[in-house]
């Protein structure tokens, strides 16, 4: 801990065990992040993040990466939602994910909520970084304030990069403080439950998906490459939960 709050980084490695499997050569975690494996199915390696303390608060920056090298089959979930909270100081907190994915490799990357609590102030990014026969599957889901609270102010961008080439850039601000109009129509509308669901897969390059209304309140838009993105909004986080489950089993129905 420095005086400015908490910095924190958990690694993962996944390896193709060269008997079917995947082996996890590195699982470290440190102060509150905490990576444990679990049991996986068929040649998965399962790991459940775990957060050790609460957080983060207004000054922490953690830092969570993944890598998954060709042949390896990787699923990444947490215990519970993440819950930024007001600190000690005004700074923000940061919240990094890095993830790389190698050729013939495969990462489902699914954690829990992230919440904004009232007067808190959060920064997270995503930067991922994938061969051209990786596949992926990576879920986010925001939530503005808890119930029947103020939200707090979030920042967010996730850059997804496919054989060295960028596929989506995109950030979002919205809470106070953030650019007018972000809980207008045209951004929000009212919603305090946000997510994004990205899946790549190499039969997309030949075949793309056809964009489409997903639910009430989702869409999803074929990218450049073998890529899809379902963009959802909703009042809560289990109606977001469920478009994204409802568009996931629609685009990966195997899984």
């Amino acid at each position: 801990m420095t005086a400015t709050g908490v910095r924190a980084t958990a690694r993962i490695a996944a390896r193709d065990d060269g008997r079917g499997g995947t082996a996890l050569p590195v699982l470290d975690g440190e102060g509150p992040l905490a990576p444990r494996r679990t049991r996986g199915s068929g040649g998965e390696a399962r790991v459940v993040l775990v957060g050790a303390m609460s957080g983060p608060l207004g000054g922490d920056h953690f830092t969570v990466g993944a890598d998954v090298a060709e042949g390896a089959r990787l699923r990444v979930g947490s215990a519970a939602a993440t819950l930024a909270l007001p600190g000690p100081t005004k700074e923000p907190a940061r919240y990094d994910v890095r993830l790389t994915v190698a050729d013939g490799a495969e990462l489902q990357w699914l954690p829990e909520q992230l919440i904004c609590a009232a007067a808190s102030e959060l920064y997270v990014t995503t930067r991922v970084e994938l061969a051209p026969t990786a596949r992926l599957v990576l879920r986010e889901e925001q939530v503005l304030g808890r119930a029947g609270e103020e939200p707090g102010r979030l920042g967010s961008r996730l850059t997804v990069r496919i054989g060295g080439r960028t596929v989506l850039d995109q950030e979002l601000a919205c809470g106070p403080g953030a650019p007018g109009g972000w809980d207008g129509p045209a951004v929000l509308s009212g919603h305090r439950a946000l997510g994004q669901l990205l899946v790549v897969r190499p039969e997309f390059a030949a075949a793309p998906v056809a964009p489409c209304v997903v639910g009430e309140s989702a869409v999803l838009v074929p990218l450049s490459g073998p890529a899809a993105l379902v963009t959802a909004v909703a009042p809560d986080a289990l109606l977001l939960r469920g478009m994204l489950d409802d568009a996931l089993g629609a685009l990966d129905p195997l899984r």
